[in-house]
């Protein structure tokens, strides 16, 4: 072996040591939040939501580690790299996502609930039909949630780590889903809330760093940004226009229609982001928190502009390869690495590991969120209000929650393992399909309907769930798409299975609306006016919070 050989390989251990070092600091900087919260989680209120003690600012700092996720940090990032501006509207759909959740239903649902989503719905409806359904699509978006921060992990320390057997990403998954369940199970809603925090100002850091190095590459000057990006694309110009991924065919623009729609209506009818309004004491504090919000998210996704653009400008060669070959996961590790100084320097393994620790962190908190949400609803909405009519302790709903922890983990970890040739950030856009088909028509029909019944409610929840879980087994998504040019399958199913009779990958376009309309459906269908009898205590306490609590 030469000297120059010998020099290569103390290098690369040295990087990896580096990594592991920083890895290891972000998990013993967790576990250690995680800790200190578990001791100060006594009863009910703190374990679901914190105690109700997080000012305004602090929770906002949590609602945009929530938000940001790996969807966002590498999944959208990845898209640019890959298809240019039709990637970025990914970034567009997120943050007006956020504007539309606030307008419509973050405050309110505060004011008018105290746990879970179901508690909203529930309090001028019949109590345990609701709060089955609410739950079960609960459970069913915090998985497909999960389903994509899994992936995320598992390409992030497969790239830190140098390795590529199945088997080592599979143990990665699960190690994943070991820390997550940790986090739930001993921290609850304090702990979870303040690994929000932390992982929100190491994201912006790590994105603000990244994004400095980029533009100074080209002079601050964006358009050189973007045209160096589009040359090495192989695209052209193509790549700074509309239509590179979804243009080519009528089906593909019908899609992207359904992708829109599923962005922007899915974050208000997600549970995990809904639920941190409850950890605010006040309405002025819930107000405050999503002015915070606001700021942490909206420069966040102004900054992925950068972040693709530049992976698509500076990484080349065998890391771009690489970039292809994880769905676009890897942009933003790689584009450090690049700005560091490369492959094989200092510079670049420092900017790798750093920035693949903040993911890291990131994939952690949001887990962590996803776990405790749809493990609350199990325990506080179908164990304690359903199964136990509302006779039982606050000790005894943790106890449950924390077991359904465990339970929620597995089943994330089982599906992540098949899924990890998919793009997280489209995983994520099914996930925000669902909320927005099962949930959205729910919640809006509850507070603006005088009229909106049980029967309603029921049906929109599980028509909307039912139809768009239906129609992502039947799509492309599932099966059907075949194989890539490396002989990777691009469905879930194995190449020899087709049962893709439905041509989009986003099935908002029909699920959303099918919601809506049978929400509307099963309330006039019926002569029950026990909800509207409710309806005027439930618009005072939605605008004044008043009762909130009990």
């Amino acid at each position: 072996m030469s000297t120059r050989d010998v020099l290569l390989a103390a290098s690369e251990e040295s990087n990896q040591a580096l990594t592991a070092t920083l890895f290891i600091l972000v998990v013993l900087l967790t576990v250690g939040i995680t800790f200190w919260a578990s001791r100060n989680t006594k009863t009910a209120a703190d374990y679901y939501a914190g105690g109700r003690s997080f000012s305004g600012v602090q929770n906002g700092f949590a609602i945009g580690g929530d938000y940001m996720s790996a969807a966002s940090f590498l999944g959208i990032s990845g898209a640019i790299a890959l298809s240019g501006y039709d990637g970025f509207l990914y970034s567009i759909g997120f943050l007006v996502a956020w504007l539309v959740a606030l307008l419509l239903v973050a405050e309110l649902l505060r004011n008018s609930g105290r746990f879970t989503m179901a508690d909203q719905l529930a309090y001028r409806m019949e109590q345990r039909p609701i709060r089955t359904a609410a739950a079960t699509s609960t459970i069913v978006v915090s998985i497909f949630y999960l389903l994509a921060q899994m992936v995320g992990a598992g390409a992030l320390v497969a790239l830190l780590l140098d390795v590529n057997s199945d088997a080592a990403k599979n143990l990665t998954i699960v190690a994943v889903g070991i820390l997550m369940i940790f986090y739930v199970v001993f921290g609850g809603m304090k702990g979870t809330t303040w690994v929000q925090i932390v992982k929100a100002v190491l994201l912006m850091f790590g994105t603000l760093l990244i994004s400095i190095l980029v533009l100074a590459k080209f002079g601050f000057n964006l358009s050189d940004l973007l045209g160096t990006a589009a040359e090495n694309s192989g695209q052209g110009k193509a790549f700074l226009e509309p239509g590179l991924k979804y243009g080519a065919t009528t089906t593909s623009k019908i899609d992207f229609v359904s992708l829109g729609i599923a962005l922007v209506l899915g974050t208000a009818g997600l549970p995990h982001i809904l639920v941190r309004f409850y950890t605010v004491p006040t309405a002025k504090q819930a107000r405050q928190s999503v002015l915070w919000a606001i700021g942490i998210i909206g420069t966040f996704y102004l900054l992925t502009l950068v972040l693709g653009f530049g992976a698509a400008a500076l990484v080349k060669g065998d890391a771009k390869d690489r970039i292809v070959e994880s769905g676009g996961n890897l942009a933003s590790p790689l584009l450090a690495e690049a700005v560091g100084g490369g492959a094989g320097t200092t510079g670049g393994a420092v900017l790798l590991a750093l920035i693949s620790a903040v993911a890291f962190a990131t994939i952690l908190a949001v887990v962590a969120g996803l776990t405790l949400t749809s493990a609350s609803s199990v325990a506080h909405d179908l164990y304690a209000n359903v199964w136990k009519k509302g006779e039982v302790s606050g000790k005894d709903e943790v106890r449950v929650a924390r077991i359904a922890a465990f339970v929620i983990g597995g089943v994330a970890i089982a599906l992540a393992i098949p899924g990890q040739s998919l793009n997280v950030a489209f995983l994520v856009a099914l996930a925000f399909a669902v909320a927005a088909s099962a949930n959205l028509p729910a919640l809006l029909y509850n507070l603006f309907w005088k009229r909106f019944n049980t029967r309603g409610a029921v049906w929109s929840i599980y028509g909307g769930l039912i139809s768009a879980v239906g129609l992502v087994i039947f799509s492309p998504v599932v099966s059907g798409k075949g194989l890539d040019a490396n002989g990777k399958n691009l469905s879930l199913l194995p190449e020899s299975v087709d049962i893709s009779w439905f041509p989009l990958e986003n099935p908002g376009i029909v699920s959303i609306p099918l919601g809506f309309f049978l929400g509307w459906l099963g309330t006039v269908t019926t002569k029950s006016r026990v909800s509207e009898e409710r309806f005027a205590e439930l618009e005072v306490r939605s605008l004044t919070g008043a009762g909130a609590e009990k």
